[in-house]
């Protein structure tokens, strides 16, 4: 793993108001091996019963996919990396 690449983190999105720490991918939007600018929708995740978009925190190539598409996660995992650029 790069020192550079950034982490898709869900704890900026987390729902406020959720109990649970638990969540799934519902839906990736951008492939690995694309380029994304900051802001770009990433994935829908859900949490409970809430659907959250998590968009890109950096410009660059979209260049792992940690956690696919129904896959679980919990609140402080990293869900891709993008390598700046």
């Amino acid at each position: 793993m790069s020192a550079d690449r950034v982490p898709v983190e869900v704890d900026a999105v987390w729902p406020e108001d959720t109990e649970d720490d638990e969540g799934v991918v519902v839906d990736w939007f951008v492939r690995e091996g694309r380029q994304v600018e900051e802001g770009d929708l990433l994935c829908e995740i859900q949490v409970e019963k809430v659907g959250v978009d998590v968009g890109a925190p950096a410009a660059g190539e979209l260049v792992e996919i940690v956690v696919d598409e129904d896959g679980e996660f919990t609140r402080g995992d990293t869900l891709a990396w993008i390598e700046p650029g």
